[in-house]
This record gives C-alpha cells, sequence and structure tokens, in this order.
C-alpha cells in the first residue's frame, strides 16, 4: 500500500500579501499605471491562470530582484461566453457567466499578490496606489480569513 503526504496548514506559511484594487482601467492599462507611479516593470506572463478547463485570467508579473520580491497582477473576474444548444426562441444569443478567483470578493476589479518574507511595507503600497488617478480604492485583504486561498497558489 503507497504512503499518502499531505500538506497541513502548520506546513503552509503565509508569506504574502492581497491588496484589492478597484478600478476602471482595462488590464494593460492598468500594469502601464503600474509600471509608471510603482516603478515596477510588469510583464504579461505567456501563460494564464488557469481555473478550470474554460475559466482563465491573465497574469501580469514582476520579480524584484532587489527587493527579494515576487509581485503578482492577477484580473479577477474573467466572462466566459456560453453557447445555448437547442430550439429556443434565443438560440443564435449568446449567454454570458463570470467567475471569479476570489468569489468572496466580486466586487474587487484586480489581485495584486506580493510574496516577500518581510511584508511591513504594503501600506506604504497601498497609499501610493489611492494615490493613482484611475484607481477608486485599494486595500490589503486579509489572507488568514479566505475561502478560496487555494486560487491563489501558482
Amino acid at each position: 500500500m503507497a504512503a499518502i503526504h499531505r500538506i497541513t496548514e502548520d506546513l503552509y506559511e503565509d508569506s504574502f500579501a492581497i491588496i484589492a484594487v478597484h478600478s476602471s482601467l482595462e488590464d494593460h492599462a492598468l500594469v502601464y499605471a503600474l509600471n509608471q507611479n510603482l516603478k515596477t516593470k510588469f510583464k504579461r506572463c505567456s501563460k494564464d491562470l488557469e481555473l478550470s478547463p474554460f475559466t482563465t485570467f491573465p497574469i501580469f508579473e514582476w520579480n524584484d530582484t532587489i527587493n527579494d520580491s515576487y509581485w503578482t497582477l492577477i484580473t479577477n473576474g474573467s466572462i466566459k461566453k456560453l453557447h445555448i444548444a437547442g430550439e429556443d426562441l434565443f438560440v443564435d444569443e449568446p449567454s454570458f457567466s463570470k467567475h471569479y478567483v476570489l468569489p468572496e470578493y466580486k466586487e474587487v476589479d484586480y489581485l495584486l499578490k506580493i510574496e516577500q518574507d518581510e511584508l511591513d511595507h504594503i501600506h506604504k503600497i497601498v497609499k501610493k496606489l489611492l494615490e493613482m488617478p484611475k484607481v477608486l480604492t485599494a486595500y490589503r485583504i486579509d489572507t488568514e480569513k479566505l475561502k478560496s486561498k487555494n486560487h491563489l497558489i501558482f
């Protein structure tokens, strides 16, 4: 009989912070604004985050080698176009469904994940985000209370 190994909560240590960003900007425009205002160097990943075979989310990343941190910006919502098969009144009309990386935060447009050992400076980043035009609000999300924390492991 084969042994089963499981990772328990004790072994999994939170070394990342999540900042919720509310903005009407498209993802590429927000990345440009972040690169200008925060002096980051975000680039689009070649592979999107895939939570299911039909749901993908674009990811932008930046590896800050100076401060030994890894930043990820991800769109929280993804709209999927569905085709309804059958003989119905609306057979030619497409249907849409929206999926979220963090379903408990449906109102959040973008998630900024910062992986670093020391996370004391997060409030400064939030303050800079709030000063940016077209960013309506930004705040830190308590990762301990997240129900869908596994969606952020990528």
